[in-house]
């Protein structure tokens, strides 16, 4: 496991990392956030092992463009991002591997509105987003709180000191009327 102070991040390093699929601590606009490239299967299996979770995840979009291809899309909602939001779309095709969504056809998505977010864009991949918890545990918001069962399966920790938020806002926008999950 490495620890990189957020302001020392190697760019050209750090993507890379991602590409590959390794698992992040990470922070965003609220939280910190447990992730990897969306894509590598097994690092996917690997945090749901890590957080004891059988839900499904949501992801970082690289770019809204992503957004629009692969989902239906209220327009109005998605120029909320980047932001502190969660929305709940219905894929207009598989976006991202089962493992992500538990073969589900709806996925969370969001663009958080922190500097990290533009290496994951960069990256060119969707990246899961999940606290850095145990499922059903307090989000944490300081790198030292992080249980050490998380800890001992992390390849880097992004240090961005104490992150001040609440967990993003969560909009199920699969239906006629939009309808919050968590506030």
């Amino acid at each position: 496991m490495k620890i990189i102070e957020f302001n020392k991040i190697k760019e050209k390093e750090i993507i890379k990392h991602i590409i590959m699929g390794s698992i992040f601590v990470y922070p965003t606009d609220t939280i910190y956030g447990l992730g990897c490239n969306a894509f590598e299967e097994n690092s996917v299996k690997k945090i749901r092992k890590l957080k004891g979770s059988e839900k499904p995840f949501s992801v970082i979009a690289h770019d809204k463009n992503w957004i629009y291809k692969n989902f239906d899309v209220k327009k109005n909602y998605i120029q909320r991002l980047p932001g502190p939001f969660t929305f709940i779309l219905k894929q207009k095709k598989r976006a991202v591997p089962y493992e992500v969504n538990l073969g589900l056809d709806t996925l969370g998505v969001r663009i958080p509105n922190h500097p990290f977010t533009q290496l994951i864009q960069k990256a060119n991949v969707p990246f899961i987003t999940t606290s850095v918890n145990k499922t059903g545990n307090e989000p944490i918001t300081k790198i030292k709180k992080i249980p050490k069962s998380i800890l001992k399966g992390v390849d880097i920790i992004i240090d961005n000191g104490e992150m001040p938020n609440n967990p993003s806002i969560i909009i199920d926008l699969t239906n006629k009327i939009a309808r919050i999950l968590r506030i």
